[in-house]
């Protein structure tokens, strides 16, 4: 499931009174029932877990979901998706603050991070994110299409757990993110997701 969290509407939404289809689900709803849901479902879901995903670019974030509807359902099932748009509202979230101070939910057991973001830098949060005690253990999977030698250095020297080339065209982005998910979803063992298993 795609959850979208972000300051501002994205303008990939449809308009106001369009109906639209989750093709998962085969559901119709309305724009408001739509995008109401894709603010608030995930803040009381403790049975999930979630995969945070902070990349500002629309067209990146929709090719990477693409391509996820093709893998074997699975491999993403047990995952939620979270995006945020901006480093701001991202840290607020990850430190429970700003609109996030009561919110009673756990932390996401990887987070998927694109390097340059409105407001705080993607190399700010790596930071910020492993100089946190309690934060510090989150796997930091940065997906950029910086090929930048001082980018790769800086991330690692920050903690980042993997830095992956963000990939043009579907067909590569496929190659990629089946790489990603077999990896950090079915091989690795996440520090946090035996709290999910039932």
């Amino acid at each position: 499931m795609i959850l979208h969290k972000t300051k501002q509407a994205s303008s990939c939404l449809p308009t106001k009174g369009e109906k639209i289809k989750i093709p998962i689900q085969n559901t119709t709803y309305s724009m408001e029932s739509y995008t109401q849901g894709l603010l608030t479902s995930h803040l009381d879901d403790l049975a999930h877990p979630v995969v945070m995903i902070i990349e500002d670019s629309d067209e990146d974030f929709y090719t990477f979901t693409r391509v996820t509807q093709n893998l074997d359902i699975l491999k993403r099932s047990l995952y939620k998706f979270l995006r945020f748009k901006d480093g701001d509202e991202s840290l607020d979230y990850l430190f429970r603050e700003g609109d996030y101070q009561s919110l009673n939910a756990p932390l996401p057991v990887v987070i998927l991070l694109d390097l340059n973001l409105p407001g705080t830098d993607g190399r700010d949060i790596i930071k910020k994110v492993k100089q946190t005690p309690h934060l510090q253990m989150i796997p930091i999977i940065v997906l950029s299409t910086s090929s930048s030698h001082i980018d790769i250095q800086t991330c690692y020297q920050y903690g980042a757990n993997c830095y992956m080339l963000k990939p043009m065209g579907v067909l590569e982005m496929q190659k990629t993110v089946q790489i990603l998910f077999e990896h950090w979803f079915q091989l690795a063992l996440l520090p946090s997701y035996g709290q999910f298993i039932v």
